[in-house]
């Protein structure tokens, strides 16, 4: 996909300039302390809350800055973007604010949530390709055809400029920071981040954050390397090649690039639900994922991250929460092998009660799970206060019944 840039280069004052562009349509976001992601850190955290704007993420910021630029010619014929995304939904938010088209063009798998998202903002939604590149190609012939305006996701720095608009209201509204992690995607954040700090906060140490399969900086600065792609629950920054505007901001400019798996930021995403009282998508998670990864870095210091978007799945949450509530061994699968006789289950039930577990599931199975016909199968799922208590509720189950935990 080409670049649409419409400056040679990026300045401080280009993000001063697009904070005054974008104001009457873009939120400015919390900046805040959180006590209890600072206690489970031992560090103290400040979070950006750009899960709160309009569509929910930072990505607005850029298009809405981009499409403030475009001249009365491009707003007649339109704007084009490919997205899968929180990008798709920014652009389609601001081209309905001007009163201009915008097309949208999606992979053709691009969950139906995402696509209906889009076109609640009257953006015109083309599904083509099975991937991203595909995708890309349908935005060039549609756009060679019909004369609109490519509003890239990050390679521009006017998109840039828009998206250094949430640096420099973190850096305005939060005390002095010892260190801020930054998802890196295409980049264009980061970039933002890059200008401002420099400029306002140089002193402030400046971290990048990538998940496993799409890590193409894991070994800044050294350069680029090839990365294997593939599912990943933060999608958002699901990018195999960073835009070469954003690369040319950053630069050496960062004090590193932290790569954490799936697992990481899934348990990220549940900390922030609870701890924190705030849904973050994957990409928005990555920062804490990051800080809690790295324990003895940060520990003492003050340290800020962007929940740069909250717009995950509701029925991804829900299994995200659980896996990891599953795996910290706050919620136990048991299975019991009792005699098939009546009245069994309910002293069971009362047993768990009485050891303060709550009961989530039952499955009673007589027929062919059992071993013997003479008994019956019970798997029950417990949720517990902690990982000792979890235990306890399993110790003494296991004096009464023969029990083993899935």
């Amino acid at each position: 996909m080409p670049d649409s840039a419409s400056h040679p280069s990026l300045s401080f004052t280009d993000v001063q300039d697009a904070q005054k562009r974008i104001a009457s349509t873009i939120a400015r976001t919390p900046t805040i302390s959180n006590v209890a992601l600072s206690r489970l850190t031992e560090a103290e955290i400040i979070i950006k809350l750009e899960n709160l704007q309009a569509i929910g993420s930072f990505k607005e910021r850029g298009a809405a800055n981009r499409m403030a630029l475009l001249t009365q010619e491009e707003r007649k014929h339109g704007v084009i973007t490919v997205s899968a995304g929180n990008h798709a939904q920014g652009v389609g938010r601001q081209a309905s604010l001007l009163g201009i088209q915008a097309t949208i063009v999606m992979p053709r798998f691009t969950p139906a949530t995402k696509v209906a998202a889009t076109k609640s903002w009257g953006a015109r939604v083309v599904l083509a390709g099975d991937n991203f590149d595909e995708a890309v190609q349908t935005a060039e012939k549609i756009r060679h055809e019909e004369g609109q305006t490519l509003v890239h996701p990050f390679n521009d720095p006017a998109v840039i400029a828009g998206q250094g608009t949430c640096a420099l209201e973190m850096i305005e509204d939060a005390p002095p920071l010892d260190a801020i992690v930054v998802p890196i995607g295409g980049g264009g954040l980061m970039a933002g981040f890059v200008t401002v700090l420099k400029q306002l906060s140089p002193n402030t140490k400046l971290y990048g954050v990538q998940v496993e399969g799409y890590s193409p900086l894991g070994a800044y600065p050294a350069p680029l390397r090839s990365v294997p792609g593939g599912p990943t629950i933060a999608e958002g920054i699901a990018v195999v090649q960073p835009g070469n505007h954003c690369l040319d901001v950053i630069g050496k400019h960062i004090d590193g690039v932290f790569v954490v798996n799936e697992l990481q930021v899934e348990g990220a995403i549940t900390t922030l639900a609870e701890k924190a009282r705030q849904v973050g998508e994957g990409a928005g998670a990555a920062p804490l994922a990051a800080i809690l990864a790295h324990h003895d870095l940060f520990k003492g210091k003050r340290v800020g991250f962007p929940i740069s978007g909250g717009n995950i799945n509701a029925r991804i949450l829900a299994h995200v929460i659980l896996r990891s509530l599953l795996r910290e061994g706050r919620i136990l699968r048991l299975i019991f092998q009792i005699p098939d006789r009546p009245g069994l289950l309910a002293a069971i039930s009362e047993k768990i009660g009485s050891y303060g577990g709550n009961i989530i599931e039952v499955s009673h199975h007589r027929l062919f799970a059992a071993p013997s016909v003479q008994t019956a199968e019970l798997v029950v799922m417990i949720e517990a206060r902690d990982t000792e208590h979890a235990l306890e509720i399993e110790r003494e189950l296991s004096r009464h019944y023969h029990v083993e935990r899935d």
